[in-house]
């Protein structure tokens, strides 16, 4: 497992961008859940943040992605409106041990390309 961030660096209605082994993520805790996903649009592949850990829109109700305005669903991370719409955002699974928010290194690894 690798260790990602401590769960208190990350306060309520905040994101925070991660980079391990190459990958770069970001974290979200909402309504006191975490959520993880790979930093990169669906549409073309661009980072999502519009200023350093800035994922969220003004409200702090989804994601948006700077490139293009397209808006995801926090929880799910589905496209709801943009250029990507019906597409996702690329979901880290993790697990919480001691306080620190933990991935399979399996998981950091880049999809296949076909």
């Amino acid at each position: 497992m690798i260790k990602l961030i401590p769960t208190d660096d990350i306060d309520e209605g905040s994101s925070r961008g991660i980079e391990r082994n190459s990958m770069y993520l970001f974290a979200i805790k909402k309504d006191d859940l975490f959520h993880i996903y790979l930093n990169s649009c669906p549409h073309l592949g661009t980072p999502l943040e519009w200023l350093e850990d800035q994922f969220l829109d003004e409200d702090g109700a989804l994601i948006r992605c700077a490139t293009h305005g397209a808006l995801f669903d926090i929880e799910s991370g589905q496209c709801l409106v943009g250029p990507c719409k019906g597409k996702s955002l690329r979901k880290i699974p993790f697990v919480v041990r001691e306080g620190i928010i933990m991935v399979d290194e399996n998981d950091l690894k880049p999809p296949p390309i076909f």
